[in-house]
């Protein structure tokens, strides 16, 4: 198995790409004669769900999320961050010297890699994502797609199957995220290459910060507003212990500007789920109130 690159990406860093040729993309409208298939339960090729994961992220409120940003009538306004990384995965498929007869988009949201390649390089397309609305409303793409309604933990497919397994800003949101890299090479055929980019550990540092200063201020402890994201080096760990090997692993940092109120932070929020974004973590406030001296 070789991985060609396998990119942390951070909000505000992401994975560095070699530039390269790519084509432009197409119309940003809901794609016609696009093949859809629901898998009603999706069991993975591995067995069941595994012992040692932790419900960290509530994915049927995750699922719930990206269904509403789907059905939002200005959702484009909001996808800038995924069409610019999409459009830089697609590069790196494109830095490739071979052809991809099948390939997997792991998590694609409204197809925002697959809108980037061409049937010169890529001969059939499936993607897989949680929220129906997201695949309904795929963006047109020149290339033979299926979309399949699954869960990124639980992919339904056979040992072995595709030559690409692509994934942009999604794998961030599982609960088992070695599982889920297993899972990628047990369908990847020996030969195959996985491309993909996720939020890393320094992720939205500022608002972290300033969260955090303000709670201490008024409450007297804080609790975690942010999504746990993993580390530049852990991840390479992971993708080794998962059986990948020839491993580039790389990050950059990448600051996206508000255009209203950019010091407000209810603003940012709300921009943070109009991008399905926003946090779904499962927990508690952990913080202690403030201790009062008796005299």
């Amino acid at each position: 198995m070789r991985l060609q690159a396998a990119s942390p990406l951070e909000m505000q860093r992401l994975t560095r790409f070699l530039p390269c040729w790519r084509r432009p993309p197409a119309a940003g409208v809901p794609a016609k004669n696009v093949g859809f298939r629901k898998v009603a339960s999706g069991v993975s090729s591995l067995g069941s769900a595994s012992p040692r994961s932790l419900n960290i992220f509530d994915r049927d409120l995750k699922r719930k999320q990206k269904n509403w940003a789907a059905r939002q009538p200005e959702r484009i306004k909001f996808d800038y961050l995924k069409e610019e990384v999409g459009s830089r995965i697609a590069d790196r498929v494109y830095d490739i010297a071979r052809d991809f007869p099948l390939a997997l988009d792991v998590g694609c949201g409204r197809g925002y890699i697959a809108q980037h390649l061409n049937k010169e390089t890529v001969g059939k397309f499936f993607q897989t994502d949680i929220a129906e609305n997201a695949l309904k409303n795929a963006l047109e793409m020149e290339i033979p797609t299926v979309s399949v309604l699954a869960d990124e933990e639980f992919l339904p497919f056979r040992e072995n199957t595709f030559d690409l397994v692509v994934s942009s800003l999604s794998l961030h949101w599982v609960n088992d995220l070695p599982r889920a890299l297993e899972q990628i090479r047990y369908v990847l055929k020996p030969d195959g290459v996985l491309i993909g980019a996720v939020f890393g550990g320094d992720t939205l540092y500022e608002l972290r910060c300033s969260l955090q200063l303000a709670e201490t201020e008024r409450e007297g402890g804080f609790s975690p507003h942010v999504s746990p994201f993993t580390a530049v080096n852990d991840l390479g760990h992971l993708l080794g212990r998962a059986g990948f090997n020839t491993l580039t692993v790389g990050w950059v940092r990448v600051t996206v500007l508000g255009i209203e109120k950019p010091s407000c932070t209810e603003t940012r929020c709300w921009r943070l789920q109009q991008c399905t974004e926003k946090c779904t973590e499962m927990r508690m406030v952990l913080y202690l109130p403030p201790i009062k001296s008796i005299t």
